[in-house]
């Protein structure tokens, strides 16, 4: 009983530190730019340190190594208080209650006083040697320093819970409040399951093994259900996401790695028995039984998933979200529209007994070539284009094939308002009229073409609405975001930029200028300015970022001709390096400085782009209150 207990213990332990690391992976990859998040990834380190140590302890060997495996525990249990202060100082200031300097003093001060407490690990002063004949374990022993520290431990993790229940109470919103809770009830468990006190209590312990090492179980299982808390909590800190969007993405995180991890682990202890029950060895089953583990939880994980995503969400938002799952399922890209009138083309070439057919697209009236079978020259040049064209735009009746040059050509018509989307044509092997039976066929096949050219219309409106609507969205979010807890950050101007935001933005948006992520999905498209420039461009955010930045540049530009001296410098940089897209070394060059020189100066020019940029927005908001203003003020009878 006591050796499955301790096997048990082992288990949770290194569950634990690997749930620790996965959670401060994921705290440094997606928001390490808040502060909660910062200091919470202090905690993590520091109970995947504590954890580790603990259960590497047990498997070593040697008295030296279990000995040195102890001593690393202390590490993170040596810094946690600090930790949690630090964690408690954030929570506070994110709810609206900044430090005025005494609050940061104490956890410098604290930090401190862990690394003095670090010091005297190598030495015999805060722990003893090791226990080697310990019962129920081997531990190692308490000194003098001990219950200073335990006295220490105790009195900052204090301080910390009563600073965090100062961060609740801030709180108004029901959701931020109900976390707050977990955070603070979190911390607490965690605080007391992380302390070994199998330290203090060998006496207790060597008393009553099998009581102490149950008592160990439970509290390791209350230090894993308190790190989840706390991490679901803290996931909300520093991201413009939606909830659904963090409690999934926690949620798939949490199951693929920790919990896949941590049921692997519960299954080395089977081992044995199952290599016995086989009559084989321990080496072989060992990594059958984990391939077959790891391959069923990660089945079972992609089969639920939907399940335990729909549960997540209140019934108001069942709908909309199983909208927005099936969204790309069921989007018709330019792709599925080719593979789609590609096989609409090889059923009309097999009807007409011919290798050629097109079907071209009409947009503003100018023909575009969508999808062609065959190597024959359709379109040809811009004087058959412009011909084909002026075919279309006569409009001809629904279901009437006409000749032209060497093709069969129908017009492709919405089904619903009858405008004319496309033409599909397909090549003429003999001069002769069409059969009844080849005019029906290319009729149906007709309609399938035009059908999914109508699609593909519609999406692209929806589509071109939702880029116009994204930057509007994501300021909403981060507004909301940062009013979960403190809700002064209501009142404040969604639309403020720090400057150092705005240069960061604009330097990507230049590297991009020709094309690229950093272009058509720059925060810059939440500005104003840019989204009239989008009204003005029909909705495309590529070109109205190119044309809102080639204006900023302009207005760099100093008066007269272009010269290579200073005044000119930093539009010349801009000029040469982003609109013309040359190369660092060959701008340098041009400009006769060293390619160090010319980043310098890089950095100048970007922000002189961001300044101006400022200035346009100012001047678009400015005229926006003058015209509502205006409005205000109009009499009803005019």
């Amino acid at each position: 009983m006591l050796n499955a207990l301790e096997t048990l213990n082992r288990v949770f332990e290194a569950g634990i530190a690997i749930t620790a690391l996965s959670l401060f992976i994921r705290a440094l990859t997606f928001n390490l730019r808040d502060r909660v998040s910062r200091a919470f990834v202090m905690i993590l380190a520091c109970v995947m340190v504590s954890f580790s140590g603990e259960a590497v302890s047990g498997a070593a060997g040697q008295v030296t190594s279990q000995e040195f495996w102890l001593q690393f525990q202390w590490i993170g249990t040596i810094f946690l208080p600090a930790a949690y202060l630090h964690f408690s100082d954030a929570l506070l200031e994110t709810t609206g209650r900044p430090s005025r300097g005494r609050r940061r003093f104490l956890v410098r001060l604290t930090y401190g006083i862990s690394g003095a407490f670090i010091l005297t690990l190598p030495t015999d002063l805060l722990v003893g040697p090791l226990v080697v004949d310990g019962i129920p374990v081997a531990h190692l022993a308490r000194t003098w320093l001990s219950w200073v520290f335990t006295f220490y431990y105790a009195l900052v993790m204090v301080l910390a819970a009563q600073t965090i229940w100062r961060a609740r109470e801030r709180t108004v919103l029901s959701a931020s409040h109900r976390r707050m809770t977990y955070l603070l009830g979190g911390s607490a468990a965690l605080a007391v399951g992380s302390y070994p006190f199998l330290f203090l209590g060998s006496e207790f312990a060597a008393a009553n093994p099998v009581m102490f090492m149950l008592l160990a179980a439970l509290g390791n299982v209350l230090v894993f259900y308190a790190l989840i808390a706390m991490a679901y909590a803290t996931a909300f800190f520093g991201v413009a996401w939606p909830d659904r969007v963090v409690r999934s993405r926690l949620l798939k995180w949490l199951l693929r790695g920790p919990v896949a991890v941590f049921a692997v682990l519960a299954i080395i202890p089977l081992v044995s028995q199952t290599a016995a029950l086989l009559n084989t060895r321990d080496t072989v089953v060992l990594p059958i039984l984990v391939v077959l583990s790891v391959l069923l939880i990660e089945h079972l994980i992609t089969i639920a998933a939907p399940i335990w995503e729909r549960w997540l969400f209140a019934d108001s938002e069942d709908r909309d979200f199983q909208l927005l799952q099936s969204l790309q399922e069921r989007a018709l890209t330019s792709g599925d529209l080719r593979q789609f009138l590609e096989a609409v083309l090889a059923a009309v070439c097999d009807r007409f007994q011919t290798r050629t057919a097109f079907v071209a697209a009409l947009d503003n009236l100018e023909v575009e070539l969508v999808v062609q079978v065959g190597d024959k020259d359709v379109l040809g040049d811009q004087e058959k284009q412009a011909e084909l064209s002026q075919v279309a735009k006569n409009g001809r009746s629904p279901q009437e094939i006409f000749a032209w040059g060497d093709f069969w050509v129908m017009l492709l018509h919405a089904p619903e308002d009858n405008e004319v989307l496309g033409l599909l044509g397909v090549f003429r092997e003999t001069k002769g009229k069409l059969t009844e039976d080849q005019k029906d066929g290319l009729a149906t096949l007709s309609d399938r073409a035009a059908l999914a050219l109508d699609d593909r219309r519609q999406q692209q409106i929806v589509l071109q609405s939702l880029q116009a609507l994204s930057p509007r969205v994501e300021r909403f979010q981060r507004q909301r975001a940062a009013a979960r807890y403190n809700q002064r950050e209501v009142l404040a101007d969604p639309f403020e930029i720090k400057n150092s935001d705005l240069s960061k933005w604009v330097k990507d948006a230049l590297s991009h200028y020709w094309g690229g992520p950093k272009l058509t999905d720059s925060p810059l498209r939440g500005l104003r300015v840019v989204q009239e420039a989008m009204a003005e461009h029909d909705g495309n955010p590529a070109n109205a970022m190119r044309a809102i930045l080639r204006e900023a540049i302009e207005r760099n530009r100093p008066e007269g001709e272009s010269r290579l001296n200073a005044e000119w410098m930093l539009y010349n940089l801009l000029e040469l390096k982003f609109l013309q897209g040359r190369k660092v070394r060959d701008v340098a060059r041009r400009l006769a400085m060293s390619e160090a020189d010319l980043y310098r100066k890089q950095r100048v020019a970007v922000e002189s782009v961001a300044n101006v940029l400022l200035e346009m927005e100012k001047d678009v908001r400015d005229d926006g209150e003058r015209i509502r203003d205006g409005e205000k003020t109009i009499p009803l009878g005019n």
